[in-house]
């Protein structure tokens, strides 16, 4: 009986440490969600306020500009490509808004400056281009994509980032991203992206699936906020992380108004397309 009871003693011990731990790895940033506010005040307009099969597309001028003229902050990605410039894309092929099977990074700019965006006479934009026509009041989320060389792109940004004079956070799926800027940039906003990976389409091994979903790498960035797939708002690490500490939540991507009033009851701040909110 006493070994009996030792065992489970040693049992509970551990199970108290492995849980603490993994308390520690989830933990976000210090508490910055004031700073978070101009983006709670305006609807965040995701690839700016586009629509495919019309004159402004997503990730295009026209549709950054709509946004803006709509009174809407505006969440965007960046990439580079082989002559390192930076230029604001999504994907990480060209065939679905350009028709092309080519991967963006393995592209230069003026290659690039071929292909039109969808249907419409809009092109892929420099990130410097669509800078020009934000206003300094308008609440930008620039999303730095981890295809190709993650590093040269993030430094290219924090660089030009360095110079902008508005509003704005950075956010990545790759938590190396956000890592970089906690250690390089302490001062800028940054954010965790993320969602429930095993019910995803993704290439990630079953490990990466489980840390990136459980936000185990939080303890690396320390995000400021985390944005997450509404559509798994009770994920249990997720969940925990809203309960547990102060961190900003941020929704993606709202497609109606139904989903909106709905993600209210979790969120803060929300990241929209394909409708026009009510509120």
């Amino acid at each position: 009986m006493h070994v009996f009871v030792v065992v489970v003693i040693v049992v509970l011990c551990v199970l108290l440490i492995l849980f603490g731990l993994y308390l520690f790895a989830i933990k976000p940033g210090a508490d910055r969600t004031a700073k978070m506010k101009p983006f709670e005040e305006k609807m965040i307009a995701h690839r700016g306020f586009f629509n495919n099969d019309s004159d402004a597309p997503e990730n295009s001028l026209k549709a950054f500009k709509l946004a803006v003229e709509n009174g809407y902050g505006i969440e965007l990605d960046v990439q580079h490509t082989t002559d390192n410039k930076l230029v604001v894309f999504h994907d990480e092929n060209l065939k679905r808004m350009c028709g092309v099977d080519k991967k963006l990074y393995e592209c230069s700019y003026d290659e690039l400056q071929q292909y039109h965006l969808a249907n419409s006479d809009e092109k892929i934009p420099l990130f410097s281009d669509v800078l020009s026509i934000i206003k300094e009041d308008v609440p930008l989320i620039v999303e730095i994509k981890s295809e190709g060389d993650w590093k040269t792109t993030t430094k290219m940004t924090a660089e030009m980032m360095d110079k902008f004079h508005g509003i704005y956070v950075i956010e990545s799926f790759h938590p190396s991203v956000v890592s970089w800027f906690r250690k390089n940039r302490p001062d800028v906003i940054r954010g965790q992206l993320s969602m429930d990976f095993f019910i995803q389409d993704v290439t990630q091994t079953w490990i990466e699936k489980l840390l990136l979903t459980n936000l185990m790498l939080n303890f690396r960035a320390r995000p400021d906020f985390i944005a997450y797939d509404h559509h798994s708002v009770n994920q249990f690490s997720y969940r925990l992380c809203r309960k547990l500490f102060t961190v900003e939540n941020v929704a993606w991507t709202i497609r109606s108004e139904e989903e909106l009033q709905q993600a209210k009851k979790y969120f803060k701040c929300f990241i929209f397309d394909s409708f026009t909110p009510k509120s």
